[in-house]
């Protein structure tokens, strides 16, 4: 593969790239010289042809018998750390395994490309075709990588991840490395790589950290009737998963709600979940809800994490 090391653009990155960390410019020129391009990421960061989202699909990919039977062997060995997760941020159990299961199958699938060509590929050569120029999101995110490398004194050219650069077991961008991942079992370093402790009780302090409540539910399951008008639910649909409505405000729009979401006192989001051409399902999404589409912007994602988790931790209590 082509490497960086002899091109021009790289001294003015790593001086941008040095404003931005404090870190010494002629350093990461030099960690920058490592790297090569990779057409694969390139390729493989634009999105594909817009397709009809299907939540069955989508949950049957996720919610199936080899993630939950490793999530169960996952939770049977480390479910004191995830108690101790619990204790310590508010966060249900099965939020963090559902996590770490659609992230990477519990470490089996962590990414097999070097992230130093990764996020300075997309840096350099975001592809035009993309719609959006992201690269200098993922500029920074390698100013934030190398920091974490120099801080940790890691081999920046070794770690490996996704083709986006996300790392370790809960696949953290290097931002949100150096925020929220943590040294949960009070070890030297943090490693959220290999060591599935901290893994977890870094996602815990992630999801604290976006507003995570303890002991709320993450979402109540809701039939639409069919009294109320399709333009009324569009506009119910209209902020999608971000929490708008009271119960009483949903009650009075024809919802017929059991006492249970009456006596919820947090506003919720009308979600729907699209079948392809089948009839979409609904479910009513909490603040706890949306703190775990913060992980990853969609609903679906969302809920299959939390159905996982819980298949995970009722298959370990079989």
């Amino acid at each position: 593969m082509p490497s960086y090391a002899d091109s021009p653009r790289v001294t003015e990155l790593a001086a941008q790239l040095a404003q931005q960390t404090g870190l010494n410019p002629k350093w990461i020129a030099g960690q920058l010289g490592r790297a090569q391009f990779q057409p694969d990421v390139a390729r493989l960061i634009i999105p594909g042809k817009p397709g009809q989202k299907n939540w069955a699909a989508y949950r049957r990919h996720f919610v199936e018998t080899t993630r939950i039977r490793a999530g169960s062997d996952f939770v049977q060995e480390f479910g004191v750390w995830l108690s101790k997760a619990e204790n310590r941020f508010g966060v249900d159990p099965a939020i963090i395994t559902g996590i770490l299961g659609v992230e990477t199958i519990y470490g089996r699938d962590m990414g097999n490309f070097r992230v130093l060509d990764a996020l300075t590929t997309l840096s350099l050569d975001f592809p035009t075709a993309a719609p959006k120029n992201r690269s200098g999101y993922f500029s920074c995110q390698l100013g934030d990588y190398l920091l974490w490398c120099h801080q940790n004194d890691f081999d920046a050219s070794k770690v490996k991840g996704s083709y986006a650069g996300a790392i370790g077991m809960p696949q953290f961008m290097p931002g949100n490395i150096l925020r929220y991942a943590l040294s949960f079992d009070g070890g030297s370093k943090v490693d959220i790589i290999e060591n599935p402790a901290d893994a977890i009780g870094s996602v815990g302090n992630f999801l604290a950290g976006h507003g995570w409540q303890r002991k709320q539910p993450t979402y109540f399951p809701l039939v639409v009737p069919n009294s109320i008008a399709p333009d009324a639910l569009a506009r119910l649909l209209e902020p999608d998963i971000v929490p708008s409505f009271t119960a009483q405000q949903l009650k009075a729009a024809g919802f017929s709600l059991p006492s249970r979401v009456l006596d919820y006192e947090g506003k919720l989001a009308v979600v729907q979940l699209p079948n392809a051409n089948g009839e979409p399902d609904y479910i009513l999404g909490t603040d706890n809800f949306y703190v775990v589409t913060r992980y990853n912007h969609s609903a679906l994602y969302a809920l299959a994490v939390i159905e996982l988790g819980n298949a995970a931790l009722a298959a370990a209590q079989t």
